[in-house]
């Protein structure tokens, strides 16, 4: 009887998840600490993308810029490094009621969306990542929070496990809008444009 009950819970406890993960790796020192805000860590994460981490070889890796813009663009992934890079310390809250509080640094999609000249229709940002999924922002919201497009958290290089490349810091947004290993960028004249988790029945504002 014993058997079976510890069977049972360890069935509940691969079900839901809860396993122990193991660390993920870093490049550098992770910072917990950034102008006296105390930061979460790197592994205060929960895994919960459409296909698990994504792997992808950056040596072929490239972004794409597209859409309605009069200059499509198409970057190497150390090209996207060489824009002005900027920081800010902005906190991850997921539907599930988790949130972690990290320090973010990558490039200001305003930027990137500039050397594209964005046609006047486009009122909608769809991102696209390695894993197919999808979610949007719109432009107005994108250029008036100066939105990062990240490449590094707490100091490292975003690891595989969080959305190497690159992730969007869709801040007082939730969790779901956080696109993780973009790989396309397109501007859209769809304000109504549902993503993944969206078409589903989540809300397509994603407001906090």
């Amino acid at each position: 009887m014993k058997y079976l009950i510890a069977l049972f819970l360890l069935g509940i406890i691969l079900v839901s998840g809860c396993t122990q993960q193991a660390p993920v790796q870093l490049d550098a020192v992770e910072i917990r600490d950034y102008n006296g805000e105390k930061l979460s860590s790197v592994n205060d994460f929960r895994e919960n993308s459409i296909k698990g981490p994504q792997y992808i070889d950056i040596n072929a890796y490239t972004l794409e810029v597209t859409g309605l813009v009069d200059q499509p663009a198409t970057y190497a992934y150390d090209q996207v490094l060489t824009q002005q890079s900027y920081e800010k310390v902005v906190t991850l809250y997921c539907v599930e009621g988790w949130n972690v509080k990290i320090l973010w640094e990558g490039v200001l999609l305003k930027d990137l969306l500039e050397e594209a000249s964005v046609q006047p229709e486009a009122n909608t940002i769809i991102f696209h990542a390695y894993d197919g999924y999808t979610s949007s922002l719109p432009l107005d919201y994108v250029l008036d929070n100066d939105i990062l497009l990240a490449y590094k958290m707490n100091g490292a290089t975003i690891p595989p496990e969080r959305g190497f490349p690159f992730q969007v810091v869709a801040e007082d947004k939730l969790g779901y809008k956080w696109v993780k290993w973009v790989t396309k960028i397109e501007l859209s004249d769809d304000p109504d444009y549902k993503g993944y988790w969206e078409i589903r029945g989540y809300d397509n504002e994603a407001d906090i």
